[in-house]
């Protein structure tokens, strides 16, 4: 039972307003800014129909962000386990009751409104986890039956979305999951044995695969093998990568995007299609903003005095970091291509008001970076 602060009074709201970080917010609406003129660019030069719907989605986020941001970090603690919970359900229900969609099921229908539940699960388990570790006495997280419970925690959804498949998001689980895991203090030796044991498995799992799960693989190594099939969509990626050259062809003139030989330009590919009109210097500049994006979230973290504040902060920006490390590499062959979008600058609704809701818990545990909870007895998660 949760049982309050210990020696620490409730701040006002005022004191909060105060507190949060507005760079922090300045430089996720820059980025957000990007995504949108981005999508015009995509469209043609039209506000319709991926920009407009991205600013209003950005807005409804940004109010969300500042509501989870002025929530007393009390109610975060009790709600950590419920919103795994709910974030677990969604997940089982997506085989029985989810949409197929390129031959993968990854939504729920609800009502006028399309769900992803592993967007939801990317948050829920950063909060799970660093509720867990919160009550954790350090002498007791390198202890093997004390790291059951997280490593039950993380492989539960790596198994439902690899059921959907989702190769992509399980991955991304996978490093969140582990990356948390090594921040709370878990033994390095365990992560030695975790890796060795996925490199023994790599030929058993190479085996279950799709086969166009597989064909990615391939193409990964071999685009050139099937330039129209397969291959297509690194190929011309690639292509209007290089051809962007160092200051690019400029605003909307990016041949490979408006002539639409650039696929998914709105979502996956957006960075390709930015890096064709901007060219180097903006890839540059816009991969710097990403990079202020996560050293301020690194200096908040650090900035936190609970356990559960840190791994919060943390776990949101690693989530961030992988997200764009993959898209990146992905769109420029270095990674077989997945389903990750690029934060804030891609289109999608899900997986924008997800963000939103992780940086709202980073500004939150900021905002209350000095409070500090009674601990839990030795054992009681």
């Amino acid at each position: 039972m949760f049982t309050g602060p210990l020696e620490t009074p409730r701040l006002s709201f005022g004191e909060k307003l105060l507190a949060l970080n507005w760079v922090f917010v300045a430089l996720i609406t820059a980025l957000a800014g990007v995504g949108a003129v981005a999508l015009y660019s995509v469209a043609g030069g039209s506000l319709e129909p991926w920009a407009e719907t991205h600013v209003i989605r950005y807005c409804l986020g940004l109010g969300m962000l500042f509501a989870v941001a002025l929530t007393d970090i009390r109610i975060w603690v009790r709600l950590a386990y419920p919103v795994y919970l709910l974030a677990l359900a969604l997940l089982v229900l997506v085989p029985v009751l989810g949409v197929e969609t390129g031959g993968a099921q990854r939504w729920l229908n609800l009502g006028s409104v399309s769900l992803q539940p592993a967007e939801l699960m990317k948050v829920a388990l950063v909060l799970a986890l660093a509720r867990y570790y919160e009550w954790l006495p350090p002498k007791h997280i390198s202890n093997p039956l004390a790291l059951i419970v997280p490593v039950a925690m993380i492989g539960v959804p790596v198994a439902l979305v690899v059921l959907q498949p989702d190769l992509g998001t399980a991955v991304l689980f996978a490093a969140v999951g582990g990356g948390l895991l090594f921040l709370a203090g878990a033994s390095w030796i365990y992560f030695v044995f975790g890796i060795t044991g996925v490199l023994g498995a790599l030929p058993f799992v190479w085996n279950s695969l799709y086969d166009y799960q597989k064909a990615r693989v391939m193409t990964f190594i071999d685009p050139d093998k099937d330039p129209l099939g397969a291959g297509y969509h690194i190929l011309q990626s690639k292509i209007a990568l290089g051809s962007g050259g160092v200051t690019g062809k400029g605003y909307m003139q990016g041949t490979q995007s408006q002539l639409n030989f650039l696929p998914e330009k709105q979502t996956d590919f957006i960075f390709t299609m930015f890096a064709e009109e901007m060219g180097f210097v903006g890839s540059l500049g816009l991969l710097a903003l990403y990079l202020l994006v996560l050293m301020a979230i690194v200096y908040m973290a650090l900035r936190c005095q609970t356990q559960f504040a840190r791994l919060v902060a943390a776990g949101v920006g690693i989530t961030m970091f992988v997200y764009v490390f993959i898209n990146v590499a992905m769109v420029m062959g270095l990674v077989p291509v997945v389903g990750v979008p690029l934060p804030l600058v891609s289109y999608g609704g899900t997986s924008m008001i997800t963000l939103m809701f992780g940086f709202g818990l980073v500004l939150n545990a900021h905002v209350h970076r000095r409070t500090r909870f009674r601990p839990y007895e030795i054992g009681v998660i």
